[in-house]
C-alpha cells in the first residue's frame, strides 16, 4: 500500500499568530517546503458526525488575496462536492453564489 504523508509547519509569535506557513508532501515532485499565506484544513471526525477545522493565515496575508482565496475555497469545494456525491443540481447555485461573492468582493475575474 501506498503511503503520503503531509507535513505542516507554523511559526508563531509571542501570541501564537503565524508568522510563516510551510507545507511539504513526501508525494510532491517538489520536495522542499514551500511557503503559503493560508491554509484552510477540514477534517470529518465519523465518530461525532461534525467537522473539524484548522483556519490559518500569516499575519502578512493581503486582504485582497485573502478574498480571492476565499472565492477560490469555494468554487473548488463546489468540485469536489460534485465529485463526492454527483448532486449536479446545487453546484449551480454555488456557483451563482460564488459569482454573487466575487462581485461584492470586487474581484476581478482569475487570470488565466
Amino acid at each position: 500500500m501506498k503511503k503520503a504523508e503531509i507535513k505542516l509547519t507554523i511559526e508563531l509569535d509571542d501570541n501564537n499568530v503565524p508568522e510563516s506557513i510551510l507545507w511539504e508532501s513526501t508525494d510532491s515532485k517538489t520536495k522542499e517546503a514551500l511557503p503559503v499565506k493560508s491554509m484552510m484544513l477540514a477534517l470529518w471526525d465519523h465518530n461525532y458526525k461534525n467537522a473539524l477545522r484548522i483556519d490559518l493565515w500569516t499575519k502578512d496575508m493581503p486582504v485582497d488575496e485573502m478574498k480571492r482565496f476565499f472565492y477560490e475555497t469555494l468554487q473548488t469545494m463546489g468540485d469536489s462536492f460534485l465529485r463526492a456525491t454527483g448532486e449536479e443540481a446545487i453546484i449551480g447555485d454555488l456557483r451563482d453564489y460564488c459569482e454573487h461573492f466575487a462581485e461584492k468582493m470586487e474581484l476581478a475575474p482569475p487570470s488565466k
